[in-house]
């Protein structure tokens, strides 16, 4: 027994080949095209929800140029509520720059309420791949914006305006100063443009008539003048503007007709919209000052203008003006724009009398009397 035994142990044991189960090649290639099939459809599924998110953060992106910041980071934003975040006390030293980023950070919030939870779940290369997304979207939509008003300003100059020289719709490098007519809108307020000698100054850039952000431009104004005595009377009231914003933050059509005050169509959308989109219009001002330039490609310096100030001058006559006579001022400002804008409505005004004469209301009563007739009648 022990030596049958000792010989089955000394026996080899069969190859691995002899325990295989033949198959057909034609059955092992549709496995392998099967499994090659299924991790392709994983691969692209998984690019197809990176897709998907890429789409949402880049449209998502869209509204930090219109609506928080013209020019600063996200990153800046971001970074600047961090660092009062780990302030142990009030930081004396704060600077006017630290405030508007701080201003921007909770802009950012209110236009984006899902950012600041998500991004602290975020591992920090996804961290890092959503603000790419969202900065390319809102550049994206600058890039928009200032080639949409480029072919409609000088559409409405030569509509509204009628110049002996009409604008060239195509071309830039026939605005700016060297037209009459952009000139007379980009020229400083403190100075007369019908001036031969202003003209020739602006032009040459000679000292005393180099134009900076510190100068109000014409087409901030009422008309285009300005009360050298009331200086605040008309500024951000041009028909230019208003064309302007409803162009970008409405539509191109709605912008053709800004006489009178805006249509009020979903008045309720409109009424919630107001206070934020009009706050936006800062931002239209920086574009439609570069509609009227020579520049043909977006840049923060234009010779002498830095737009980058020019937009912060803005954003601080609206948020921080001097004391409750100018905040008052500004409050009537921004009325006045979310009228033209979107219109006003009548409807919080309808006494309970006038709503129950409404058909709706007076149907819906006339029905209850005839249930209660027919009631009565069994």
């Amino acid at each position: 027994m022990s030596q049958a035994i000792a010989e089955d142990v000394s026996e080899a044991p069969e190859s691995s080949q002899s325990l295989t189960v033949a198959t057909s090649e034609s059955a092992r290639q549709r496995r392998k095209i099967a499994a090659l099939e299924e991790k392709l459809q994983l691969l692209e599924s998984g690019h197809a929800v990176k897709q998907r998110e890429t789409n949402y953060y880049m449209s998502k992106g869209r509204a930090i140029r219109r609506v928080v910041t013209l020019f600063d980071n996200i990153e800046d934003l971001i970074c600047e509520n961090d660092r009062r975040c780990e302030l142990e006390g009030d930081d004396e030293d704060m600077t006017l720059d630290q405030d508007r980023l701080q201003v921007g950070y909770i802009t950012l919030n209110q236009a984006l309420p899902w950012l600041h939870s998500k991004a602290s779940d975020m591992e920090y290369d996804d961290y890092s791949y959503m603000l790419k997304k969202l900065r390319q979207g809102a550049d994206s939509a600058r890039g928009d914006d200032t080639s949409k008003l480029k072919t409609l300003v000088a559409d409405w100059i030569n509509r509204n305006l009628k110049p002996d020289f009409p604008v060239d719709p195509e071309d830039k490098h026939c605005r700016g100063f060297v037209s009459d007519i952009c000139g007379r809108l980009l020229c400083p307020t403190e100075l007369d443009w019908n001036s031969p000698i202003v003209k020739a100054g602006i032009r040459d850039r000679v000292d005393g008539y180099v134009v900076t952000e510190m100068s109000w431009p014409a087409f901030l104004y009422e008309k285009y003048t300005a009360d050298q005595e009331n200086l605040e009377e008309g500024l951000f009231k041009s028909t230019l503007l208003l064309q302007a914003f409803k162009a970008i933050f409405t539509s191109p059509s709605s912008a053709r007709d800004v006489a009178g005050d805006g249509d009020a169509a979903n008045i309720i959308e409109a009424n919630r919209r107001a206070k934020k989109d009009v706050y936006s219009s800062k931002k239209v001002k920086t574009h439609l000052r570069f509609a009227l330039s020579s520049v043909t490609s977006w840049r923060s310096i234009d010779g002498d203008f830095d737009y980058v100030l020019f937009w912060k001058n803005i954003v601080d006559f609206f948020e921080r003006a001097p004391g409750r006579a100018s905040q008052q001022k500004v409050k009537r400002l921004l009325a006045w724009w979310s009228r033209k804008v979107f219109g006003t409505s009548q409807r919080a005004e309808l006494t309970e009398g006038a709503k129950a004469r409404m058909s709706v209301n007076a149907l819906a009563k006339q029905r209850a009397q005839q249930d209660d007739a027919f009631l009565d009648s069994e």
